[in-house]
């Protein structure tokens, strides 16, 4: 089982940026995908979950209206669309797969930088 973030980088405030994660070796469509991101010194927060089929998301209230989390089951895909991006928002953001009874999941993460 593999999760393969990607899609960071160094943006200025107020751009946006793309991630993907893409899963390998499992059932995909049968999983929660959270976006999971980790500040310099701090812990890891929960900033965007989706439901296996797409029908629920839920968001931090620190992004929400600028943070945009989806899938493509057909791709095992997952993906979370950042605007309006603030210095803030900087850290590495992992992909994560769960569900009741199903192992955790985790990918390597991908670094967001975001400059004022």
């Amino acid at each position: 089982v593999q999760l393969q973030a990607s899609g960071g980088g160094s943006v200025q405030a107020g751009e946006s940026r793309r991630l993907t994660c893409v899963a390998y070796g499992l059932l995909f469509e049968d999983r929660y995908i959270d976006w999971v991101r980790q500040a310099p010194g701090q812990q890891r927060e929960m900033v965007a979950r989706i439901s296996p089929r797409g029908s629920s998301t839920n968001y931090a209230d620190s992004v929400k209206g600028r943070f945009t989390i989806s899938r493509d089951n057909s791709k095992s895909s997952a993906y979370l669309q950042m605007n309006n991006l603030k210095p803030e928002d900087t850290g590495t953001y992992y992909c994560k797969s769960h569900q009741v009874g199903r192992p955790i999941n985790w990918g390597q993460g991908t670094q967001v930088t975001v400059s004022s």
